[in-house]
């Protein structure tokens, strides 16, 4: 995985101004009809996507095969913060070095038919022995910009042993902005097979995401973190200077408290560099088992996961979905990205209701 990552790193800084035609991407994106606003920007020969606003990245589609699962990442606030951890991608010094397949914002679930799709990685310890699911991106389906919207639609299939497919998943990501806010929404629709799709309850689901370590709750547990080299290294006396995230779920839970309960949204909040930074993911009525439980971790896990409820309630509820063969289901979510003040739980609550109307 060392070798992949290294490729990476050294590609992704390498930027090429594709523009936005809104129709199948295909062998060669045709030349730039956009400047400024929001722009999608369709790399294939790095395996990713741009997604720039007004000139900066915000985001990027990744899709190589070392990462398991298509992911968005790096994701930048408008002041410029990164809220995305670098490790494994690219470590940056006093990152924690835990849970490697915690890259950027992702979708998966730990138990798909026996199959853990949550865990896969290259560098997985011992403690997640398989099998193993992987999301492979197939096709970019769709993508354009404008002055406040961008759109991109993609095609991925969720595989296990020898290349079955069991899900098919077509997701369509939209990017907005509103002043100094950033909207990622994404609808993800994922078709059963010719055999029936069982998504057994595990807390380890569903859309993801791992912050940057000044979102992250301050600790006082020995860790292993990265040094100023990339290398992780132990440290027995956590250093909690810049650590200010802080968990605020819609029904006044702060703190991780608010693990495992159900929510309509959960944001989390922090400062870096002077400036503030806040991350809300918004779940909505039409999804399974609303509103759905949060998997949020004081170290910097950011998930919503609505098959999981054993789990959470100590198996007082049991909720797993079961999709007979070609059948779908759909899930709709949108993350807000906020720099500057953190508006309030009615703001906020207003905001989400004007989405979910």
């Amino acid at each position: 995985m060392k070798k992949s990552i290294a490729i990476i790193l050294v590609l992704f800084p390498l930027v090429f101004s594709f523009g936005q035609t809104g129709k199948k991407l295909k062998s060669k994106p045709g030349k730039p009809k956009q400047k400024g606003g929001i722009e999608v920007i369709p790399i294939p020969s790095q395996d990713r996507v741009d997604i720039k606003i007004d000139g900066k990245l915000f985001t990027s589609y990744l899709y190589p095969s070392s990462i398991k699962k298509p992911v968005l990442w790096p994701i930048f606030s408008t002041s410029g913060l990164e809220l995305t951890r670098g490790f494994p991608l690219a470590p940056k010094q006093g990152e924690r070095v835990d849970h490697p397949h915690h890259v950027g914002l992702w979708f998966n679930h730990g138990d798909v038919n026996g199959y853990d799709f949550w865990n896969n990685s290259n560098d997985i310890g011992k403690e997640h022995p398989g099998p193993f699911g992987t999301i492979v991106h197939k096709t970019i389906d769709n993508y354009s910009g404008s002055k406040d919207k961008g759109d991109l639609e993609v095609t991925s299939e969720w595989k296990i042993n020898e290349n079955k497919i069991l899900l098919t998943e077509k997701t369509h990501f939209v990017f907005e902005k509103v002043g100094d806010q950033r909207f990622i929404t994404r609808i993800t629709r994922l078709k059963a097979g010719a055999d029936t799709v069982k998504f057994n309850e595990s807390k380890e689901g569903m859309l993801g995401l791992r912050v940057a370590r000044f979102l992250e709750h301050p600790s006082d547990k020995p860790e292993i973190y990265t040094d100023a080299k990339g290398n992780p290294t132990s440290v027995p006396i956590m250093n909690n200077i810049g650590v200010s995230g802080k968990f605020l779920n819609s029904e006044g839970i702060i703190g991780d408290l608010v693990w495992g309960k159900r929510a309509k949204w959960l944001s989390l909040s922090g400062s870096s560099e002077h400036k503030n930074a806040s991350i809300v993911i918004f779940d909505h009525p039409s999804n399974f088992n609303y509103p759905t439980h949060w998997h949020a971790r004081p170290y910097g896990l950011f998930a919503a996961n609505p098959i999981g409820s054993t789990v959470f309630t100590d198996g007082q509820e049991f909720h797993p979905k079961i999709l007979p063969p070609h059948f779908e289901i759909v899930f709709k979510h949108r993350i807000l990205i906020i720099s500057g003040k953190m508006p309030s739980s009615l703001e906020l609550e207003l905001m989400y209701k004007d989405w979910t109307k």
